[in-house]
């Protein structure tokens, strides 16, 4: 194994899942996801490492500390510019902060590919394989209009959103959500621009059950009247879950989110989550080393399709209670196609 660059070290002592295996003469592609403890990133990470595998490449993993550690992101870049890797994939922490670092990832002739969150302006990446994660939004949306229209019911909508950076990934599914439910929005690449007053607020939770919890006590403590949450993935709504369940509300609130991981679309059908949008992180990861196998190969580069390299690897809404003119599927096929 060669020497480690002092950056190297650093990551290394950041990054506990950074992986070093320099030396086996393989071509060296890297995976950069948010973090190593949610279930959609290890399930990605699986993916990447069975299809490297599969793929006859090297494949080294890193991950920020927390949802939006840029710093740590920018590190892993650099490790593997020195390396020499071929090309990485990346779920961006903060899809404006790290394109520098992909500038000078491509001044070394590396190829870039962005995962489930795009980068911004998205061009700064090769290609983009991820959710429609607008789609993804404005089907829980859908859904959850049909089912207050039905019962006639006027929603008091808490948001639960992932943090203060505006990352895309999150615009676009609180937007996507509020277009579904019928709710105009002053600009669609912010969030907390609209002025409805059947939201109740707006509140960040680092996509981790603990944040969950605390951004749905706050908003209970604005606006007790809440019976509609929409949480930026499951551990978020698992943990809004429990601060309803404290205040005695749980029966009362209808919960939404994003994500499609088994414990996630387990609570679906426990009746903790109305509905979910399920995405596929095995299908990005695998398309992503694909690609940059290919490009390692003989150079070359995911194809454009009008324009764009943006690779929708699709979402499908779960639930159990289906609504009139909201294509869905139930739990039990949830729990067939989930993962982690």
């Amino acid at each position: 194994m060669p020497r480690l660059a002092p950056a190297l070290a650093a990551v290394l002592l950041i990054l506990p899942t950074a992986a070093c295996q320099g030396g086996s003469g393989d071509d060296v592609v890297g995976l950069i996801t948010k973090t190593d403890t949610n279930p959609f990133f290890v399930t990605m990470k699986k993916g990447a490492q069975q299809t490297a595998g599969q793929e006859g490449v090297e494949l080294q993993s890193f991950a920020g500390k927390i949802d939006g550690d840029n710093e740590a992101q920018v590190l892993a870049i650099e490790n593997l510019m020195s390396f020499g890797a071929k090309g990485f994939l990346i779920t961006p922490n903060d899809s404006k902060a790290i394109v520098p670092s992909i500038d000078r990832a491509h001044e070394q002739g590396m190829l870039v590919i962005a995962l489930d969150t795009p980068v911004d302006p998205p061009d700064a990446a090769d290609a983009t394989f991820a959710t429609d994660n607008y789609q993804a939004g404005r089907l829980i949306g859908q859904w959850a209009q049909a089912k207050f229209a039905s019962s006639g019911t006027q929603a008091k909508i808490a948001m639960l959103d992932l943090n203060a950076n505006q990352v895309s990934v999150d615009v676009q599914r609180d937007q996507g959500f509020l277009e579904g439910f019928g709710i105009d929005v002053a600009d669609k690449n912010r969030i907390g621009d609209e002025n409805d007053p059947r939201i109740a607020g707006h509140d960040v939770t680092d996509g981790a059950e603990d944040g969950g919890r605390t951004a749905m006590e706050n908003l209970l403590q604005k606006d007790p009247s809440i019976n509609l949450v929409y949480t930026i993935n499951e551990p978020a709504a698992a943990g809004a879950y429990q601060a309803l369940k404290s205040a005695g509300k749980e029966k009362d609130v209808t919960i939404v989110s994003v994500d499609g991981g088994c414990p996630g679309v387990d609570n679906v059908k426990n009746g903790v989550i109305g509905a979910t949008s399920m995405q596929f992180p095995l299908k990005m990861a695998a398309l992503g080393i694909e690609a940059i196998a290919r490009f390692a190969k003989d150079g070359t580069r995911p194809q454009a399709t009008a324009g764009k390299t943006f690779v929708d690897t699709g979402v499908q809404l779960i639930t159990d209670d289906p609504q009139a003119g909201v294509e869905a599927k139930d739990s039990a096929w949830g729990l067939q196609n989930c993962w982690g």
